[in-house]
């Protein structure tokens, strides 16, 4: 029988070499109103001039990049578990939307792409007048 010493920083690598090999994608919600569609995705550590959003053919498509950490010159990464690297994701638009009036925000780490809905396609009330 052969023993074999074990060496947990030789382990940390083989979950490093695994993780590079995962690709990153940011968990999305989808939330729909009577006036819009709200999607909101999880890019925590990723900046707002990172993100690029486009709208084309009745797709929507959200792409970036989150930077690995730099420990600096004086520190060494031990150890590294946070996904890095590029993303995208693609949703596809109902046809309601419209397209003009998209506007996206990120703060604490979620970004919030709001699609407005056409006002003609909207639900509405309509009352009934007495004789």
């Amino acid at each position: 029988m052969r023993l074999t010493r074990f060496e947990p920083f030789r382990l940390a690598d083989l979950e490093r070499v695994q993780r590079r090999e995962q690709a990153w994608r940011p968990a999305a919600d989808i939330v729909e109103y009577d006036d819009a569609f709200l999607v909101r995705l999880d890019v925590p550590g990723v900046r707002g001039e990172d993100i690029d959003i486009q709208s084309d053919k009745g797709v929507l498509t959200i792409s970036g990049e989150r930077k690995p950490f730099d420990a600096g010159e004086d520190g060494r990464m031990s150890r590294s578990e946070r996904l890095s690297g590029r993303f995208e994701r693609r949703f596809s638009l109902p046809e309601t939307t419209d397209v003009d009036q998209i506007r996206a925000q990120a703060r604490d780490g979620i970004l919030e792409v709001r699609l407005p809905k056409r006002p003609e396609v909207q639900p509405r009330k309509i009352t009934v007048e007495a004789a």
